[in-house]
C-alpha cells in the first residue's frame, strides 16, 4: 500500500475510534442524566455523570493516583512531619502535623484520619481541610498515615490510628496540648475508623477521647449484604467499591456472623461510655442508613450524639460541591460541634 495511502487509512481508523469513543461517552452521561436530576441543582458537579467502581487492582490503582493529591494547605499553618512509635511489632507511624499561627496553648487536638474506602489515601488529600480546621479553631491537627488493606487489613490500619492517638497523648505537654481536649475525626473509612478507634480506647482503658467527628463516616461491612439500597450509592462511593473496600479490609467478603466490632462499629453490641459525637450524612449517600442507626443507637446508649443530615447530598458532596449553601452549613455544623467540645 503506497504511504500517502496507509495515512489515510490511519487517520480513517483513528477518526473512527475518536466518533467511537465520543458516542459511548455520550450515551454514559444520557444514561446517568435521571440519577444526576435527583441531585439539588446547586450540588451538581460533572464528576456524577462518571461511574467509577472500585472492582480491580488496576481501578485500584487509578484510584490512588487520584488521592495522592491534595489542595495546599492554609496560609499561616506550619505543617511538618512526626513519627509515632508503631505498636508491639509494628513500624513507626508518620503523622502531620498543622500549627496554627499564635496558637494560645495548650489547646484541644484534633487527631484526623483521611478517607479512601480502607484501601486508598494520603494525608496530602486533607492538607487544605486540616490546615483550615487548625486556623480556623486555632488547634492542633494531626493526620494520621496509615497503611492500607488489601496490603495491610485489619487490625493494621486501626493500630496505626491507636499509635498515634497514643503519641498524641504522651507528647502533649510537648505539643501544647491539652490531653483531655484530644478528639479524633475522620471522613469515610477515617469517620469508620475513628469510630473504630473510639470503641478501642474505651475497651483498653484509654488513651481518653473527649469527641468523635465522624463525616459521612464508612462503619458497617453489613451494607454489603444488603439486597436493595433504596437509591443509594449512586454517586462516587458505590455499593460494588463498598464490597471492594470492605472485603479488602476484613481479610475476605463480609459475612453476617462477624463479631469484629472494632473494624466494622455498627456491629458494636455496646455503645454506652463512648465519646460525645457529631455525625454528618447526605440523604443520598450509601452510608446513610448505617449512620443514622448508629447515630440513634448512640443516644439510646447515653452518649450525647448530633446528627446533621442533608436531603440530596450523596458522598462527597462536601468536597465536590463546597461553595453550595447547603454544603456550607454542613461544615458550619461540623466545625461548631468541634469548638463546642474542646475549645
Amino acid at each position: 500500500m503506497p504511504k500517502s495511502s496507509m495515512r489515510t487509512a490511519c487517520r480513517v481508523a483513528l477518526g473512527t475510534a475518536v466518533v467511537a469513543g465520543a458516542v459511548m461517552v455520550a450515551s454514559r452521561i444520557a444514561a446517568r442524566r435521571p440519577a444526576v436530576a435527583a441531585v439539588p441543582a446547586e450540588l451538581r458537579n460533572p464528576v456524577l455523570y462518571l461511574r467509577f467502581e472500585l472492582r480491580s487492582e488496576r481501578q485500584l490503582n487509578m484510584g490512588r493516583r487520584l488521592l495522592a493529591r491534595g489542595m495546599p494547605p492554609v496560609a499561616g499553618v506550619e505543617l511538618a512531619e512526626q513519627t509515632a512509635p508503631g505498636l508491639e511489632g509494628t513500624s513507626d507511624v508518620r503523622i502531620v502535623t498543622y500549627e496554627p499561627a499564635g496558637r494560645e496553648q495548650p489547646s484541644g487536638a484534633l487527631l484526623w484520619i483521611h478517607g479512601g474506602g480502607m484501601v486508598m489515601g494520603t494525608t496530602a488529600q486533607d492538607d487544605r481541610f486540616c490546615s483550615s480546621l487548625a486556623d480556623e479553631l486555632g488547634i492542633l491537627v494531626a493526620s494520621v498515615d496509615y497503611r492500607l488493606a488489601p496490603e495491610n487489613p485489619y487490625p493494621a490500619p486501626l493500630d496505626d490510628c491507636m499509635a498515634a492517638l497514643r503519641w498524641l497523648h504522651d507528647s502533649a505537654g510537648a505539643l501544647g496540648v491539652d490531653a483531655q481536649r484530644i478528639a479524633v475525626g475522620g471522613a469515610s473509612a477515617g469517620g469508620g475508623l475513628a469510630a473504630g478507634l473510639s470503641l478501642r480506647a474505651r475497651d483498653e482503658g484509654g488513651p481518653p477521647i473527649c469527641f468523635q467527628l465522624l463525616n459521612y463516616p464508612m462503619l458497617d461491612d453489613r451494607t454489603v449484604l444488603a439486597d436493595d439500597h433504596e437509591g443509594r450509592g449512586e454517586f462516587i462511593w458505590t455499593p460494588g467499591s463498598n464490597e471492594f473496600g470492605w472485603s479488602a479490609y476484613m481479610g475476605g467478603p463480609p459475612r453476617p456472623d462477624d463479631d469484629r466490632h472494632h473494624a466494622a462499629p455498627g456491629r458494636a453490641d455496646d455503645l454506652s461510655g463512648l465519646p460525645s459525637a457529631w455525625i454528618g450524612v447526605g440523604e443520598l449517600d450509601l452510608f446513610q442508613a448505617e449512620d443514622v442507626a448508629y447515630a440513634a443507637r448512640l443516644v439510646a446508649a447515653g452518649v450525647p450524639c448530633r446528627l446533621h443530615e442533608v436531603e440530596g447530598m450523596y458522598h462527597g458532596a462536601d468536597q465536590a460541591a463546597a461553595k453550595a449553601p447547603s454544603m456550607q452549613e454542613y461544615r458550619e455544623s461540623m466545625l461548631s460541634a468541634l469548638r463546642e467540645a474542646i475549645c
